[in-house]
């Protein structure tokens, strides 16, 4: 499975997947909560982006857990190595990349992202719930010793750098939450978007592969926070590419140190 499920696929395969709910939002800290009690998919766990994917403590605004905090919270979620998993949230990936993201670092590699998320799964008529679901706590041994394809801001020196973020954040011209405004200093920008179609769903493997096709093979992709650089590390692998670097600080991180920073739309 993975890294792509549609809604009926992931219809047919309820009750033998793993099913979580990732559905935040930057300026609404109750909107995934909220949303979930109002409806979800059949099964499906919450999961909260700021507290089961993120240290209190780190780099940027969403820094990754320690392994053992993380592995804990898996094991909280009802997730056992080997669970096949599909992930979801209603930004067309955006966020809940970040977990399948962690997982596949961490290897974890039967975990899917519903493609076009929620708004997909209700657009397509498939049956909704509005209990919360209480996992049975399992017990998580990660395949790995530390997350793998995790780049600091000291190890970009001579990197190729992706940057996702809207064309206006990357030149400065708009910055609703970081402390300056502007971009990494010979990043390209690369929006997110421009692997979605009209809908909300992953362009099919052969644009994807045209949209990164002056990237070269090891990347380090950047965003905000570390959470949208996933979904564009899926989106590479969809089009059949290596899974790229993410600087989980992004441009969080680096705005809020005393290091260069470019504006305009030239890297």
């Amino acid at each position: 499975m993975g890294p792509l499920i549609s809604a009926t696929d992931l219809h047919r395969s309820l009750g033998a997947v793993k099913v979580f709910d990732l559905r935040w939002a930057l300026m609404e800290p109750n909107h995934g909560q909220g949303a979930y009690l109002a409806g979800h998919i059949p099964g499906a766990v919450f999961v909260d982006l700021d507290i089961d994917l993120c240290s209190p403590r780190g780099a940027g605004r969403h820094p990754l857990p320690g392994l053992a905090d993380f592995s804990a919270t898996l094991g909280r979620l009802g997730l056992a190595p080997g669970d096949p998993v599909v992930v979801y949230d209603d930004a067309a990936g955006a966020v809940a990349a970040r977990m399948w993201w962690m997982l596949i670092s961490i290897g974890h590699s039967d975990v899917a992202v519903l493609d076009g998320g929620y708004q997909t799964w209700v657009v397509s008529e498939l049956p909704v719930e509005t209990d919360a679901q209480v996992p049975i706590p399992a017990r998580y041994k990660p395949a790995r010793a530390e997350f793998q394809g995790v780049v600091d801001h000291l190890g970009l020196a001579g990197r190729e750098i992706v940057d996702v973020r809207e064309a206006s954040r990357y030149a400065g011209e708009y910055e609703p939450i970081d402390p300056k405004a502007g971009h990494i200093p010979g990043a390209v920008n690369i929006p997110l978007r421009l692997s979605l179609d009209h809908t909300g769903l992953l362009r099919e493997p052969a644009r994807l592969a045209s949209l990164f096709e002056k990237v070269g093979d090891h990347p380090v992709i950047s965003c905000g926070s570390g959470v949208n650089a996933c979904h564009t590390a899926l989106a590479m692998t969809v089009a059949g590419r290596a899974l790229p670097d993410i600087y989980i600080g992004s441009f969080s991180d680096w705005s809020s140190r005393d290091l260069p920073i470019h504006t305009g739309q030239r890297p």
